[in-house]
């Protein structure tokens, strides 16, 4: 493990430190000075008050061994211990109460604080003093920080981790195999830039990393500096961007002198497109709007690299679609990496990173986990692998079981449960059927996914999931698959209509997402009728900007168009009666598995097969 480095205080702290340490000074010097003989008063709190006649007759006849004059108190000590205390005049002295006979043994002692309570007196003016003083101090160092503040106000705010506190390494990197063999080749020119050099060989000067949210850009990228053991600078683009006219560019500028001095280094750049969109376009912004310049500036520099100086640009971004041209050209952005969602063995692998991290129990089956975790990223899969341990945590386990992962995932992909949200007999009732429908179409479907888990509880906006599992990535879909996906989320509202005979707004989103794959099937696919042909109607205009979406710019007549609203509608009628003609074949089992899922409240796959296939053999023994 490495050392631990205290870390310094800053000026301002140190500053203080030193004014409080000062403070504490004069205070311990006030004390002392004060109280100088502390100690000594101890034996005189039990003293016999007497006359000052009487004292200077013991002086005379020789019975005290000490006196002391303090002030104006007097005390005298006599031979067999016992003090006595008096007070004389302001004026007097040894001399005028004739204590100063050289032939007397009783020794006379003049104590004068008269500088110590001086300096008491003068202390709060003192005091006072080193209050200005210390306060105009702490004004001068004021204006000198916000002069230097304004001053850095261009200057680069990108995070600097040296080659010995950049540990990542490609072994943390799980799930993008291909994408890691394009970055060894940067990793190796870092290590032995000569080895191309000599050849004429140039390695690009700028690597973009392409990626869904999540997929890892930022921990490639370090993982890039962590094997070449060189500096990382990263920074991100919404940082160069400022109210101020020039200080993106001013920053830009700051940042690659920085790098150069540095070199060899990586520059990483995350959400370039915050400030590398198509400049002029949509009309937004300018030729001297902010963020152009601060592109301009970004161009300028990596036309400008001198020729040696090793510094690699990786900038990360999801929306590749907006960036501009300029940007992307050879010379700059010359090579590009795709980040795809992982893999079902991509997907283990990840797990299984996150897994040695946590405290795991006997027979976890991480390969199951990845099955149920289609189309989530790298990402998600951590956060699944967190919730995991916390479930574990909440239920005073010493370990993480299988099923806290499994609870884990339900979590993260459909939302927790709403124990709380109390639904009547009659809504639970209709729930338990709807989503038994969407089961019973969905398993009957021959080009459905399967069936992986039904529940009527409460989760996130919906009231009951039915839960439907690919066994595998797939990568393309067939119009058979489009045609059953739309029959079985039509599966919900043909059993409501079957059993209560009405309609309730619990199927708005099935219907929703059936409308939806039936217009691209017949838009975008060219899956429609004979009439449509294979013909993509509809073009996307724009791009997204400040939230706005990009809009489909109708390129089609407007008999087209009452084609494709004649084959959606068409679609959705033929899928919604396969779906009802379905469900009354089966209407003894839906009744049967309604009964169960009201009681039970979740039922997994194994469950409703053992009930469909006790229901198939009771109407065989029937035949």
């Amino acid at each position: 493990m490495p050392a631990v480095r205290k870390q310094q205080k800053p000026p301002r702290q140190r500053w203080l430190m030193s004014l409080l340490l000062f403070a504490l000074l004069i205070f311990l010097s006030i004390y002392s000075i004060s109280n100088p003989m502390r100690d000594q008063e101890k034996k005189f709190t039990d003293a016999e008050e007497v006359p000052i006649s009487r004292i200077t007759k013991g002086y005379a006849e020789e019975e005290f061994e000490s006196i002391l004059m303090r002030d104006n108190k007097v005390f005298a000590t006599a031979k067999d211990g016992t003090i006595f205390q008096s007070y004389k005049e302001g004026r007097d002295s040894v001399s005028t109460l004739n204590w100063n006979d050289p032939e007397n043994p009783t020794v006379v002692e003049v104590e004068n604080r008269e500088a110590a309570n001086m300096f008491i007196a003068i202390l709060p003016d003192l005091l006072f003093f080193l209050l200005i003083i210390g306060g105009v101090i702490w004004l001068f160092r004021g204006i000198a920080r916000s002069q230097s503040t304004a001053l850095s106000f261009g200057k680069s705010r990108a995070r600097v981790a040296d080659a010995k506190q950049v540990k990542t390494s490609f072994k943390d990197v799980a799930g993008c195999e291909e994408a890691k063999d394009d970055l060894i080749e940067v990793v190796d020119f870092l290590k032995h830039p000569k080895k191309y050099i000599n050849l004429g060989a140039k390695i690009p000067r700028g690597v973009l990393l392409v990626g869904a949210p999540g997929t890892g850009k930022t921990l490639l990228a370090r993982a890039v500096a962590g094997e070449a053991g060189v500096p990382f600078f990263s920074i991100a683009g919404s940082e160069f961007v400022e109210m101020f006219v020039g200080v993106g560019a001013s920053r830009v500028r700051d940042l690659f002198l920085k790098a150069k001095r540095n070199s060899p280094c990586i520059i990483f750049i995350d959400e370039i497109d915050a400030v590398g969109r198509q400049r002029g376009g949509a009309g937004f912004g300018g030729g001297h709007d902010e963020r152009e310049q601060t592109l301009n500036q970004i161009l300028t520099e990596m036309d400008g690299f001198e020729q040696g100086t090793n510094v690699i640009v990786m900038a990360a971004t999801n929306r590749p679609d907006v960036l501009d041209v300029a940007l992307l050209r050879p010379g700059r952005f010359d090579r590009r990496i795709f980040i795809d969602k992982p893999d079902l063995e991509a997907r283990e692998k990840i797990l299984k990173v996150h897994a040695d991290r946590k405290k795991l129990g006997k027979n976890i089956e991480l390969h199951a986990i990845a099955r149920q975790t289609v189309g989530l990223t790298g990402a998600d899969l951590e956060n699944i692998a967190n919730e995991a341990a916390i479930f574990a945590a909440k239920r005073k386990r010493k370990a993480v079981t299988q099923q806290d992962f499994i609870d884990s995932v339900e979590k993260v992909t459909i939302g927790s449960e709403k124990r709380s949200r109390k639904l009547t007999d009659k809504e639970k009732n209709i729930t338990a059927y709807h989503e038994l429908g969407h089961a019973i179409v969905g398993h009957l479907c021959p080009e459905s996914d399967p069936l992986h888990k039904i529940s009527i509880v409460s989760r996130g906006m919906a009231l009951g999931v039915t839960w439907f599992l690919p066994q595998e990535d797939q990568y393309t879909t067939s119009k058979s698959k489009f045609l059953d996906e739309i029959c079985g989320l039509l599966g919900g509202r043909a059993a409501e209509e079957l059993i209560f005979d009405e309609m309730t707004t619990g199927a708005s989103n099935d219907i929703e997402r059936a409308s939806h794959i039936a217009r691209n099937m017949a838009m975008k696919y060219g899956m429609g009728d004979d009439d449509l042909g294979p013909v993509a109607y509809g073009e996307r205009q724009g791009t997204m900007f400040l939230g706005v979406d990009p809009t489909y710019v109708r390129n089609f007549s407007e008999e087209k168009a009452k084609e494709i609203d004649s084959f959606v509608r068409k679609t959705i009628q033929q899928q919604y009666e396969k779906a009802l003609g379905f469900l009354k074949q089966n209407r003894k089992m839906l009744d049967k598995m309604a009964v169960i899922l009201l009681k039970k409240e979740t039922m997994t796959v194994e469950e409703f097969i053992e009930i469909l296939e006790g229901e198939s053999n009771d109407n065989d023994g029937e035949k």
